[in-house]
Formats: structure tokens, sequence, C-alpha cells
């Protein structure tokens, strides 16, 4: 029986992610073999698509956010996660980003089926990605609300960046800190103003 074909996909836009680590993540450099440093990882993730299909499925201008509750070193796996989807998304736009990003689609976010063991849910809600000045704001009502900015440079001009990592998400990583982040859902409370955070570009693609 021939092999069913993997559906095309491309997602282009912005990442920006907060977590429980002190500044700096040091997931990124070392690949996940490193323990975050508070021996566990929690984290909100956020998507701005700005480019992107799943097949016939457009994607462009939808958001996509995750929580994320890792137990360790993050490629020892064994992840907990939920997805809130942009509530805009048409019943085609919703699957096909739920396939992307528990990595059922394959591709570069493939990882994400390896990593995550426990899908705690997903559904629709607002999702929003602003940027004013260099800081991102993301939200979802009742559940989310996050501020992320870059930390200051030698230079005010440029951001403090590691690239050209074989980060799985991004090569190039601007290096950032949460001004006001909350998240609250699937009984967890968690707070990350002042830790750790990351935004980057991304291009993401079967």
């Amino acid at each position: 029986m021939a092999a069913k074909k993997k559906t095309d996909w491309s997602i282009k836009g912005e990442l920006a992610l907060n977590c429980s680590c002190d500044v700096f993540c040091p997931c990124v450099v070392s690949l996940g073999q490193h323990p975050p440093t508070e021996g566990y990882c929690h984290a909100w993730m956020a998507v701005r698509i700005d480019e992107g299909h799943h097949g016939r499925a457009k994607l462009s201008g939808l958001n996509v956010a995750l929580l994320l509750d890792i137990p360790g070193k993050m490629g020892d796996g064994d992840w907990k996660a939920a997805a809130y989807i942009d509530k805009r998304a048409s019943d085609p736009q919703y699957d096909a980003l739920i396939s992307i990003f528990s990595g059922q689609s394959g591709g570069t976010s493939g990882v994400l089926k390896l990593l995550v063991s426990t899908f705690l849910g997903a559904r629709r809600e607002e999702v929003t990605y602003d940027i004013q000045g260099k800081t991102r704001i993301v939200g979802v009502p009742k559940v989310l609300t996050g501020a992320i900015e870059p930390i200051p440079g030698g230079s005010p001009e440029e951001d403090v960046k590691i690239v050209n990592s074989q980060y799985w998400m991004g090569p190039d990583v601007t290096l950032a800190r949460g001004l006001k982040s909350r998240i609250r859902d699937f009984g967890r409370v968690w707070s990350f103003e002042g830790k750790s955070a990351e935004i980057l570009d991304i291009h993401w693609h079967s």
C-alpha cells in the first residue's frame, strides 16, 4: 500500500516565548540537553503568522498561543502542552494549525510530536499578538497576559542576539525578558516577570 502523501505546508512570521528560566534560557544553545535553570520549564509561546498555508488552507494573518509544561531537560521530552487557536480560523484552518503545532504535519515542528506526551487540550480563543516599539504584547482573554522586550545591548539600535544556532525554532534568537507575564489554565498559575524570553523570526515548513 502506498504511503500517505504528506501535506505541503509553510508558515512565516514571528514567535515570542517567555519561560521560568533566569535570563538567558540554557536550552537554546544546548539544544535541550542542559537542564532549565529551575530544573523544569514552564512557558507560554505565541506565533504571529504573516504568511502561511497548509495544503489549500491559507493561514496568513492568524495567531496561535501555546502553554508548555516541561518537567526537566527539553530534550528528554514528556512535555505537556495546550493550544489556543485564533478564533477567526475556519474549520480547515483550525485543523491545519492543530496539525502543525502538535507536530502531526511533520517538517520543522514535527519535533513536537516526539516531545509532547500529553496534549491537555485546544480551543478557539481571541489570540492577540501586537508590537509596540520593541515590546511584544500577547494576550488570550482570562488565560494569558504577556509582554516581553529585548534585553539592553551595548548599542541601543541593535538587539542582543544568538545567531547561527541549531535551535529548531529558528537559528537567530533575540534575547528578551518578561515584563508582564501571567498565564492561568489547566490548573497552572504561572508568572514570568523578569524571566527569560525569546523573539524569533520563523520560517517553518514541511
